[in-house]
Formats: structure tokens, C-alpha cells, sequence
């Protein structure tokens, strides 16, 4: 049988890509192996996807002054030695990366042992830790045209980015079923990534009334963010996560307010969802969300609005006229080009 490491973590982003390339790789009759960090998000994930998951040491390098500069050189070092070890056990075929730091260690320990090592980088340019690890990548997949001018010649592949085929498997009945909503009117849906977004709950709760009178609204809130005081409001609903059922809120979604991570907003242009981005603000992050937005604005597939600006006013109108262009949206994201990025990527790994 052959084998395949997969590596990846920090965030969902760094992962679910890779479990979305899962079910073909099991197809083709690869035997699945991933490592990640001892306790980072990508853990649980993959385990419970029933994936043999493997922790490694993991630390981050900043582009800024802090303490820890000084000892997560060290941890980098150790999750070399330890990745180095797991792939003389595993013996795979390939490695594939996803990103996050703790895939550094990973793909230079492939490099070593002269193990091919495939890199998806899904944002418009690479980040620090791909910027790392592509030296030592036999091939460098990107989601965005535009990042073929930042990877080297050779290496480059614009591949889009893999999405999740149970995505589309999506019930509108059952979506309305589990959140109670009346099927006569609009949902909205409203994700601020993993942890939540304080900016976007905020200026969603000060105009839900508004809002709620032509809306119903699924809200993930993120962890610890839920507002007890908004708890059985009629139309509203509020998670901190949905797994299970998200791919039902996809089918009855009309309309979504979205942080733009790269895989987010790929996954929203494969559904056709009308939307609105609220990018993470440069000075929280190095910008990376703010160019993807720009261009899916630039193509036509959505609006978008600049978190420091945010209000619930400016929130309102700019749902009330995307709602009122819903058909010219979906539209213009029907007509895209959509890459098959799914098998382009497995054909790789054969390849590989």
C-alpha cells in the first residue's frame, strides 16, 4: 500500500483542505498518516476523521519582538529531530503541507530523507512558514493566479484549493429543521472564523433588530462568545461551532458575512453564496485576508468591508443591497473557473 504524510496546523485553514483530499487518496489506496502539533486545533480534527495523527513539536517565528523568539527556535529544532524520526517509521511515498509552522520541520525532514514534498499555499502571497518550507518542496500549489509570480519557476501550480465534496451534500429542509427557521424567510449566515470575531459580533448584535425584520440569522459567535442575553430570540440563532449540520445551513443560506481566509471564501464561490467579507485588519494579521477579499471584490463575487469601519448601520445597508443583487452575485460567481483542484492536486501525488 502506498503511504502519504499530510501536515498542516494552527488553524482550520491548515487543515480541512487536506481532509477534503482524503477521500480520493483513499480511493487511489494510499494509506493515510498526519502530523501536527502536540495540542494545536489540527488534532482533534484529524482524529476524528479517523486519520493516524502523530504530534510533533511545534514553535512560531515572528516577524515581531517577543519573548518567545528566544525559545521556539529551540522547539522548531526538536520538531525537526522528531518529524525526522516518524518519517523513518512511516517510509511514505510523499508529504503533502498545508502550512502553519508546524509543517516546517515536516517538510525539511522529507527533504532529507529525499522524501517528494507537495506545498499548498492558498492566500495570494505565501506566508512565512510556506516562504520557509518552499526550498525544500518538489512542487508549490496556489489558490490565486496572482501568487504564480511569487513562487519559484519549476515548482509552481496553480491548482485552486480542495474543497470539501460533502460541502454540496447540503439539505435546506433538514438546515431549517435544526435551527427552527421559517421557510418563507432569508437566512443569513455569519462566521467570524474560528475564534470568533469581536468586531463583527458586536456590530451584528447592534442591529439585529433591524436586521431580524426581513432576516433570520444563524450566527457562529466562536468559543466563549455566545450572548446570553440574546438566547431564544425568535430568528436568531447563535453557536460557538457548527460541524455536523454546517453543510445543511449552507443549503438554506441566502446570504453570508464571512472573515476572508482563503479556504472560506473558495468555499463560499464553489456554493454561489452571495456575500459580504470582513477581512482580518493588517494590524492583526500580515494583510493576507485583505488582498484575497479584494480580489473576489474585484471579480464581482463580493462586497467588502473594512473591519476599522465597521458599524451596524454600514453592516445593514450593505446586506440590504446585496440581498437586492443576489442574482447578478450568483451570476457572475457561476461564470467563474472553477479549477478542479481536488484532482489536479491528487494527480500530483501520483506524480510525486
Amino acid at each position: 500500500m502506498k503511504k502519504i504524510v499530510m501536515t498542516g496546523g494552527g488553524t482550520a485553514g491548515h487543515v480541512t483542505p487536506n481532509l477534503a483530499l482524503v477521500p480520493l487518496l483513499k480511493e487511489k489506496g494510499y494509506e493515510i498518516f498526519y502530523i501536527g502539533s502536540y495540542t494545536g486545533i489540527e488534532k482533534k480534527l484529524v482524529e476524528d476523521a479517523g486519520i493516524t495523527y502523530y504530534g510533533i513539536s511545534s514553535g512560531k517565528l515572528r516577524r515581531y519582538h517577543d519573548w518567545k523568539n528566544f525559545t521556539d527556535p529551540f522547539r522548531v529544532i526538536k520538531g525537526f529531530s522528531e518529524a525526522n524520526q516518524l518519517l523513518k517509521h512511516i517510509q511514505p511515498d510523499v508529504v503533502f503541507s498545508k502550512g502553519g509552522f508546524v509543517s516546517v520541520p515536516v517538510v525539511m525532514a522529507a527533504a532529507r530523507q529525499h522524501i517528494p514534498a507537495i506545498i499548498h499555499e492558498s492566500d495570494m502571497t505565501p506566508g512565512l512558514a510556506n516562504k520557509l518550507a518552499i526550498p525544500f518542496a518538489s512542487k508549490v500549489c496556489c489558490n490565486f493566479p496572482e501568487t504564480m509570480q511569487y513562487l519559484p519557476d519549476g515548482k509552481a501550480v496553480h491548482t485552486g484549493s480542495p474543497i470539501r465534496k460533502e460541502l454540496f451534500s447540503g439539505n435546506r429542509e433538514a438546515g431549517l429543521a435544526f435551527t427552527g427557521f421559517s421557510a418563507d424567510k432569508p437566512v443569513i449566515l455569519i462566521m467570524g472564523g474560528s475564534i470568533g470575531s469581536r468586531f463583527i459580533n458586536n456590530a451584528v448584535w447592534s442591529s439585529l433588530d433591524t436586521l431580524l425584520e426581513k432576516f433570520q440569522i444563524v450566527h457562529l459567535v466562536g468559543k466563549g462568545n455566545i450572548n446570553n442575553d440574546l438566547v431564544g430570540r425568535t430568528g436568531y440563532q447563535q453557536y460557538e461551532f457548527i460541524s455536523e449540520q454546517l453543510n445543511d445551513i449552507f443549503a438554506m443560506t441566502d446570504l453570508m458575512i464571512s472573515r476572508a481566509g482563503a479556504n472560506s471564501i473558495s468555499e463560499i464561490l464553489a456554493l454561489k453564496i452571495p456575500n459580504i467579507l470582513i477581512p482580518l485588519s493588517a494590524a492583526a494579521s500580515r494583510g493576507d485576508q485583505i488582498l484575497n477579499a479584494e480580489s473576489y471584490k474585484k471579480q464581482g463575487f463580493s462586497t467588502v468591508l473594512q473591519e476599522e469601519e465597521l458599524t451596524g448601520e454600514l453592516l445593514v445597508s450593505s446586506v440590504e443591497d446585496v440581498y437586492a443583487r443576489r442574482d447578478e452575485i450568483k451570476e457572475k460567481m457561476a461564470s467563474s473557473k472553477l479549477l478542479d483542484a481536488n484532482n489536479t492536486i491528487l494527480n500530483l501525488i501520483l506524480e510525486a
